[in-house]
């Protein structure tokens, strides 16, 4: 059995800095970069892409939302073209930092990601805007989500993905941050679930439902102040069960 870990990285700004992205970077196999929209800047996509290519990590796209005081988890009533269009600018412009301009995925972030989860024609919108750019380069989308379906429509290879950092609803997505434990802080209760969902693919909904899920990919959220320490109970306890961490791969998903 095998499956990626990601994390959301280079989500600093200026002098401000968020995360443990370079402890991170060396204990993931994928990461997820801001693109500027949300979090990140030129200097820090820059450096935070270096650091990963120095760790043999992967690098996907994070494009968000035009959200810097929301964080990009404020949700936008915006046109499907634009949306695109918002699309393509960002994962080309961190694409001009990537070693041979080749991104590895892309992974749209927070409100936009749980939008898309629920509205095919956004999903659509942001998937045509990948295929803009690259044709061949998988997005990152909740397993069982409607970004799956809109990347089965448009021909973009996709992996589903988990959340072990966060609680779901009886639907398959993710308890909204506003509510009361949508975000799991403690590590082992964190590495446990998550091993379980692989096993199972499956899990369980804050409502008590079982939900199957595919597991292609789990993500830990870079700015969760026990980010770091999730990521290395994630690690030890998939090695204990056997799960072999290695970047996701289309040709043999």
């Amino acid at each position: 059995m095998k499956v990626d870990l990601n994390s959301d990285l280079g989500e600093s700004f200026g002098h401000y800095v968020l995360g443990n992205d370079e402890q991170i970077l060396p204990l993931i196999t994928t990461a997820n970069v801001a693109c500027g929209f949300h979090a990140g800047d030129p200097n820090v996509m820059a450096q935070t892409v270096a650091i990963a290519e120095k760790n043999g990590v992967a690098i996907g796209a994070h494009p968000s939302y035009p959200d810097r005081i929301g964080f990009g988890r404020r949700r936008m009533d915006m046109q499907p073209e634009n949306v695109e269009n918002m699309i393509t600018y960002q994962v080309a412009a961190l694409q001009g930092f990537v070693k041979g301009h080749r991104l590895h995925h892309v992974k749209p972030h927070g409100a936009l990601y749980n939008a898309a989860a629920k509205s095919l024609p956004l999903a659509l919108a942001i998937c045509r805007g990948i295929k803009r750019v690259d044709p061949e380069l998988p997005i990152y989308g909740l397993a069982g989500s409607q970004l799956i379906t809109a990347a089965r429509e448009v021909g973009l290879p996709y992996a589903s993905e988990i959340f072990a950092d966060r609680a779901y609803q009886a639907d398959g997505t993710l308890v909204p941050r506003v509510k009361p434990h949508a975000v799991l802080h403690d590590p082992q209760e964190v590495a446990k679930r998550a091993v379980h969902m692989i096993q199972d693919q499956a899990v369980t909904a804050i409502t008590g439902e079982h939900v199957e899920l595919q597991v292609d990919t789990i993500c830990v959220h870079g700015d969760n102040e026990e980010a770091l320490a999730i990521v290395r109970a994630l690690r030890s306890a998939l090695k204990d069960a056997a799960i072999e961490i290695a970047p996701f791969d289309p040709h043999h998903a």
